[in-house]
């Protein structure tokens, strides 16, 4: 009994955004109850050390999508189911009846409601990430004991989140952008593609000032924190966009927490991609240059420069990698597939003659894999790569 009212407790203490209305509030800590007792009669007790909301209301700071005078979730609910088990067995055993929960609550919830299974031993092992920062620093613990996840620790330090973390995460803001491009040239241009455009710009808004307080180790998982530090920090050198940027965080800032559904036309939202490509494209330059500790010199110039674009990885697993992604012609090279992304990116994103050059299309084709040198059939092999890789 007293273990059924600490649990009462414990949902009953924490919000979900910082200003969504009590009806929010009320209907994610339900879909949590739900989640949490559905989870419970999938895997045992005994393999079950916690579950862990992550994501914006997993820290309190999850988007409230206002529609009239209603409060509506807008984020993706992302669960982590943390085991004591075998990762491959766990998977086997647990991850289908985990899809199938999902599928089930997503359809109940209006968003996309998501199960993923995370070994403790993998956790407490496992080097210090963006993505294991924020979920360890800052969860919402739905079932278990923050005592279970006292060997995880060494994930709080942010100042130890590597470079190419902050290049990953600029990485996939941007194929963000290069998605978005392909949704201009929709016929007809509708309000799903205007939405996907809009909500794109402004994540990679956001990722533009997290990227730069990552590299000064100044990173946190409050998105109202980050915009703190990023106004207190002095312009960078070399970076000559720094107060644009800026601005856009504090821009991005406001939609994470207060999305809306984007309704401008498509010759506005062109402009505005364009402005933010330029911006994004100073701040790749700028990381890669200082991660890699090479001159570039052009976007273009990095994107066929030879040398190792993910230096921190294992040659000999990669070959394994890329046999397992790409077939017997995967395992002749020893770089991991996210390079073919981070050389082919630039290039597909920024470079004004990547339509009309042969041979840049060749390269392409060759970088990833991709059946023609078309340049649909390049994004395409992009997009299929980058959702494996990302």
């Amino acid at each position: 009994m007293e273990g059924t009212r600490v649990a009462a407790l414990q949902f009953m203490n924490h919000r979900f955004t910082l200003d969504g209305s009590e009806r929010l509030e009320k209907f994610l800590d339900e879909l949590c109850r739900e989640s949490r007792d559905a989870i419970r009669q999938i895997i045992p007790a005994s393999k079950l050390v916690c579950i862990l909301l992550g994501g914006g209301y997993g820290r309190g700071e999850g988007g409230v999508l206002r529609k009239g005078n209603q409060d509506l979730p807008y984020n993706d609910l992302e669960f982590y189911v943390v085991h004591g088990m075998n990762f491959l067995i766990a998977q086997k055993l647990y991850n289908h009846s985990l899809h199938q929960l999902a599928t089930k609550l997503s359809k109940k919830a209006g968003i996309d409601v998501e199960f993923k299974l995370l070994s403790l031993s993998q956790l407490e092992r496992s080097g210090v990430s963006m993505f294991y920062y924020d979920l360890i620093s800052r969860h919402y613990l739905v079932d278990g004991e923050e005592e279970c996840l006292k060997g995880c620790e060494h994930h709080r330090a942010a100042h130890r989140i590597p470079l190419h973390e902050a290049t990953r995460l600029l990485m996939n803001r941007c194929s963000g952008l290069l998605f978005s491009q392909a949704k201009l040239e929709a016929t007809p241009f509708t309000a799903e593609e205007a939405d996907f455009i809009g909500r794109n710009i402004a994540k990679a808004k956001l990722a533009l000032g997290d990227v730069l307080l990552t590299s000064k180790g100044e990173y946190h998982w409050s998105c109202l924190e980050r915009h703190k530090r990023l106004t207190k920090l002095p312009p960078e050198q070399g970076l000559p966009e720094f107060e644009s940027i800026v601005e856009m965080h504090e821009e991005g800032v406001e939609f994470k927490l207060h999305p809306y559904l984007e309704t401008k036309a498509r010759e506005v939202l062109e402009s505005e991609l364009e402005q933010i490509k330029g911006v994004a494209a100073k701040m790749w330059l700028w990381l890669e240059e200082r991660r890699l500790q090479q001159r570039f010199g052009s976007v273009s110039a990095y994107a066929f420069h030879e040398e190792c674009k993910c230096p921190e990885t294992n040659p000999h697993k990669n070959r394994l990698i890329n046999l397992k992604f790409f077939g017997a012609s995967g395992v002749f090279s020893s770089k991991y597939p996210r390079e073919r992304l981070l050389r082919s990116l630039p290039v597909l994103l920024w470079d004004e003659n990547v339509k009309n050059s042969p041979e840049i299309s060749r390269r392409l084709q060759r970088e990833l894999a991709a059946p023609s040198d078309d340049f649909a059939v390049l994004n395409q092999n992009y997009r299929r790569i980058w959702e494996s890789y990302n």
